[in-house]
């Protein structure tokens, strides 16, 4: 297709940023990270203009070899969190991926002050291939990722300052929980006040240089046991029981006989004995981890035996445990390691051991070295935990011969598996979900909660390589009910796309205790709509919260201070939190211009979501705040952003403040941004952008739950697909500006700006230019694109469904086919296919429209007549007349058309005398071929005849007689590709029979009129019907074809005279090929060499 000059047009139904990107400055990710792919050496002057036509709404040149086609992986949810760069050339490069979530970022200086590296927190568990739970560092400059070892959990705030890194979020190392620094010289510290009850959502650096944490805590603290201890039974019922130097005696040899036993009296059946006078073990294997913190033996005394002294050995570490029991004589504590005692007092009916130290293990051995009288013995053994767990695999959970009340369990619906647990510290289940089975494959946990309070709710998730489910796993609704005062579940979305075992906190906050009429309950499901996906289910854990109390979501901490200071009363920071109703939520902080911008989910009678504290004053803001929760603020020049779920003012005053807006702190005013979006904000990222050619500023990129930006000033909604970019120098939408635009998918969850490098973070992805299914190649100074002046709309056609849509919109707006007219003065752009456009003039296109280069790049359609369901496939000029062919249908000039219909370009009207009807059971014109210096117009597509004329397959049309001639009569079938290659051959394409015979290409002497097959050696190459061919010399000796096998392969051979050559398996099985233009080199090049033959 040739092309005439264009000016570029913005498209308000894409969000896409300037291509003029490509002047961001990235010196130390450029030199080391992106690789410049040399540009082909294509000669495109033969061809003059060129256009790209076909079902895309963006386009790019391969140009670096990080670009990659992540665009549908964002949509089918398969598109992994990843530190992102823009390319040079304006697209977006992934440098490297995490298996979950990135948060957070912050820049470590070396000690001259340079950027030395990234500090990157989040919930993903490996970053670049590198494991790494949370936290890891990142080299802008090669590249490579370093793992920041020790935490367990997510982080969700970062702050770098002088060389110490604070980490906020939800996670415990050591003795401190949610808070912690680090540094590159020792490491983690734990900070002077231990951590916080709750998790850690944002740190700044506020007034005299004190950090400021905001974020769901109540107090400083740490987790704490339940008051009620050691009441959770770990199971002995389900575990593999075995025993070393057991009696032969019938009934007592066999070590079960001391797990769940309903009585504890020695008999047959009851008691486990060692045979006489031999020491002997007894051994527990589970299939999960565990922490014991209470053992309870029973002795036997049967004829006078029992066990006297034992060890316990932890498994698999062999590790003998210290243990303290109370003296039955005296009452003291008493320690014990190799040799700890039982009684043969049948008075003691059991004895209880108390673990020393928390020690994780899967298994257990007694080992008994000392006995009573003949033999060693027991009558029962129990073990206890503080841990309060809940396991997918039912097995795990509570003893049901315990007869706990309200033991630990889980339910589950669907089909499950149960995996091992490799690198896990359980084995879990798995199940294999589609659409049709999502919503019916669940598993319920059931924990054992004796006392009601304040809970850390955490669901574990086994890492995908251990499985090797990586490439299926998806997103898993978890919805819990903690309390029977709650009026809803809790609901949260996780990934489990992690390479590694992970958990994520689910709630915190009370858990009402077990009872008859309310178990607390958490249920696992996956999220609907990611079509075939893999999802496991592991287990959930209750963790008891303790806390100084006196702290409401903010924190003032003073690093000068060494020592923790609870008198929070001393800083208006904390004072502020205290202020507001229990249970506040601060999401984020920003400080600016001394004052201190709070927001979150909060409210006292004057004060809801938001707040300000400048010098040590807490004030409201204009208007009471916001009338809904806030989850991002972003600073830029002199506004704060605010992004949310909220609507309005907490007044609602203002109307225009949908979920995203600016606020002045100076003159205390909001800021609408248009009317914002429909739907919630998540995050609020800084984002560079270039509208001009003199500079690159910043812009608000926005990220979250809406589908489109609202109507504002009688400017129509905006499609926009959960990522929208407000330009603030414009105080527009980037999707309002007319300018030539990149189209992007996906969304960024944080980004950082250090120097003149810009590193992004989240799932956001390239898809290049934006433009509907028409694009200009340009060799001005090297390959480039640039978008047609015209903008095609969604149509409203059922078959919209078939199309995959790479980016904003679902609709199939398909250009299939386009041409260039320069005779009679004419300077016409024609494009065709299937889709809606806007006219010059405001009025709707359908199907075909013209462009015409002389009069200022107006934009016409062919007027009314055809049927707007018509798809057209091909199209020609001869003299005057546009031939349109396809599925077409329609009236026009009183004439019925069918498959084809003639255009007067000269009058732009429909020709009066249009040809006659062409027939069949499913009409359609694929090829268009006007023969050189001829006034016969060939026809090719499936039709059996035209009007009254038996013309299957291929027809001629005589322009100057108005009326259908057949070519030959040895031709039927179905034809994709008519090329004249002189004035009397034709070379025909499709599915065909030549003289009877099958063939997919048959060639056409219009002297002699007769058809003959093209056959060659290899023909068997040519798998099925061919949908493309391109010459490879015009006399058409040499050439290419293209189509799919029977079994739906595409495949793509050259002919070189004589015999077929595959080019292999170069497309996946969704390619459908369906042009093929064949260029020439503009050089010599062993990467662009041409065929061999």
């Amino acid at each position: 297709m040739r092309i005439s000059s264009l000016f570029p047009a913005g498209d308000a139904s894409l969000l896409g940023l300037s291509h003029l990107l490509s002047l961001l400055s990235l010196p130390l990710a450029r030199a080391t990270l992106f690789t410049e792919v040399p540009p082909p050496p294509l000669d495109l002057g033969p061809l003059g203009r060129i256009a790209l036509t076909g079902n895309f709404d963006a386009i790019s040149l391969y140009t670096y070899q990080q670009q990659r086609d992540e665009v549908l992986a964002v949509y089918n949810g398969s598109q992994s969190q990843s530190l992102i760069a823009p390319l040079p050339n304006g697209g977006l490069a992934p440098i490297s991926s995490a298996d979950a979530d990135i948060l957070a970022l912050c820049p470590l200086e070396s000690r001259d002050g340079s950027l030395e590296k990234l500090v990157v927190g989040g919930n993903f568990t490996s970053l670049g291939g590198i494991e790494s739970q949370g936290l890891a560092l990142f080299d802008p400059s090669s590249g490579t990722v370093s793992a920041i070892s020790g935490l367990s959990g997510r982080v969700l705030a970062l702050l770098c300052d002088s060389g110490k890194v604070y980490v906020g979020g939800d996670f415990e190392r050591s003795n401190s929980s949610n808070a912690i620094s680090w540094s590159r010289d020792s490491g983690f510290s734990n900070l002077p006040f231990g951590g916080f009850n709750g998790p850690v959502t944002s740190i700044v650096k506020g007034p005299h240089d004190h950090i400021i944490f905001g974020g769901s805590f109540d107090g400083l603290g740490n987790a704490t046991t339940p008051s009620m201890k050691d009441q959770q039974m770990v199971n002995l019922e389900t575990a593999e029981i075995s025993a070393g130097g057991s009696t032969i005696r019938p009934g007592f040899g066999d070590p079960r006989n001391v797990v769940c036993r309903a009585t504890k009296q020695d008999g047959e059946g009851t008691t486990w004995l060692l045979s006489d006078q031999q020491p002997g073990y007894w051994q527990s294997q589970m299939r999960f981890g565990f922490q014991p913190t209470k053992l309870r033996l029973w002795n036997t005394h049967f004829e006078g035996r029992g066990t006297k002294m034992f060890r316990f050995i932890a498994l698999p570490d062999t590790g003998i445990l210290n243990m303290t029991y109370t003296d039955p004589e005296t009452g003291d504590q008493v320690a014990c390691d190799a040799r700890c005692p039982l009684s043969d007092d049948p008075a003691e009916e059991f004895r209880d051991f108390h673990f020393v130290n928390t020690v994780g293990m899967n298994g257990f051995r007694l080992e008994i070295s000392e006995f009573y009288g003949q033999g060693g013995g027991l009558n029962g053994v129990e073990l206890f935990q503080d841990d309060i767990y809940s396991y997918a695999v039912t097995d795990f959970n509570e003893p049901t011969c315990a007869n706990i009340p309200f033991g630990s369990t889980a339910t589950k619906t669907g089909s499950w598996t149960v995996s091992p647990s490799v690198d896990s510290s359980a084995d879990y289940l798995s199940a294999q979900v589609d659409s049709s089975t999502a919503s019916s494959t669940s598993v319920t946990f059931f924990p054992d909660i004796k006392q009601s309070g304040n809970y850390s709710v955490t669901i574990f998730t086994p890492g995908c390589i251990q499985d090797g489910t990586c490439a299926t796993r998806g997103v898993v609704n978890v919805t819990g009910v903690f309390s029977r005062r709650d009026e809803s579940p809790v609901q949260t979305f996780i990934h489990q796309t992690n390479n590694f075992d992970k958990y994520d906190q689910i709630h915190f906050g009370r858990v009402d205790a077990g009872s008859s009429d309310f178990r607390p309950k958490v249920t696992l499901s996956a999220r609907t709509g990611q079509g075939s996906i893999s999802i496991v289910a592991s287990r959930v854990r209750f963790q008891l919260i303790s806390s100084t109390g006196g702290l409401n979501g903010l924190f003032d901490y003073n690093p000068d201070e060494n020592e923790s200071n609870t008198n929070f009363s001393m800083s208006a920071i904390n004072t502020a939190g205290n202020d507001l109703e229990r249970g506040a939520d601060v999401n984020a902080l920003v400080y600016k211009d001394n004052t201190l911008l709070v927001g979150g989910n909060f409210s006292n009678s004057t004060i809801h979501n938001i707040l300000s504290i400048t010098d040590g004053r807490v004030a409201s803001l204009s208007g009471d705040g916001l009338n809904a929760a806030i989850s991002s603020l972003v600073s830029h020049d002199d506004l704060v952003y605010v992004g949310g779920n909220f609507t309005d003012l907490a007044g609602g005053e203002n109307g225009k403040l949908k979920h995203v807006a600016a606020y002045s702190i100076s003159d205390d005013t909001w800021i609408p941004l248009g009317s914002g979006v429909n739907g919630y904000v998540k995050s609020l990222v800084r984002f560079p952008v270039n509208i001009s050619s003199t500079r690159i500023e910043s812009a608000i990129a926005v990220s979250g739950d809406f589908s489109q930006i609202e109507e504002s000033d009688g400017r129509k909604a905006i499609p926009a697909r959960g990522f929208a970019v407000w330009v603030p120098s414009e105080k527009k939408w980037l999707q309002e500006l007319d300018v030539s635009q990149m189209a992007y998918a996906g969304q960024l969850t944080t980004s950082i700006m250090p120097g003149n490098d810009t590193i992004l973070a989240g799932t956001l992805a390239s898809g290049g230019i934006s433009s509907h299914g028409a694009v200009a190649l340009r060799e001005d100074s090297g390959l480039a694109l640039q978008p047609l002046p015209v903008k095609i709309q969604q149509t409203s056609d059922s078959r919209s469904r078939q199309k995959r849509a790479l980016l904003e919109n679902n609709g199939s707006q398909a250009v299939t086919t386009g041409l260039f007219d320069k005779a009679s003065g004419r300077n016409l752009t024609v494009l065709a296919g299937h889709f809606s456009a806007t006219a010059s003039d405001g009025s709707t296109i359908q199907n075909v429209l013209l462009i015409d280069g002389s009069d200022d790049e107006e934009v016409t359609g062919l007027g009314s007549g055809l049927n707007s369901n018509s798809t057209f496939f091909s199209a020609a000029i001869h003299r005057d007349s546009l031939f349109l062919g396809g599925k077409v249908m329609g009236r026009v000039s009183s004439t019925d058309v069918v498959g084809l219909v003639v255009y007067d370009l000269s009058k732009r009207e429909f020709l009066a005398n249009q040809p006659g009807v062409l027939e069949g059971e499913d009409v359609i014109v694929n090829s268009i071929a006007p023969r050189p210096d001829s006034n016969e117009i060939y026809v090719g597509g499936e039709f059996d005849s035209a009007g009254s004329l038996p013309c299957p397959g291929v027809c001629a049309f005589q322009a100057d007689a108005s009326q259908w001639v057949r070519p030959g009569s040895g031709l039927q079938g179905a034809v994709s590709v008519l090329k004249w290659v002189s004035k009397e051959k034709l070379i025909a394409a499709g599915n065909m029979t030549v003289g009877g015979n099958q063939t997919t290409l048959a060639s056409y002497d219009a002297k002699t009129q007769i058809w003959s097959s093209i056959d060659g050696k290899s023909s068997n190459l040519i798998t099925g019907p061919i949908t493309a061919l391109g010459l490879a010399r015009q006399d058409g000796s040499r050439f290419w074809v293209a189509g799919k096998s029977g079994g739906g392969s595409p495949f793509l051979a050259f002919f070189d005279g004589s015999e077929f050559h595959s080019a292999g398996s170069l497309f996946g099985e969704q390619t459908t090929i369906k042009g093929l233009q064949v260029l020439s080199a503009s050089r010599r090049s062993q990467r662009f060499s041409t065929h061999r033959k």
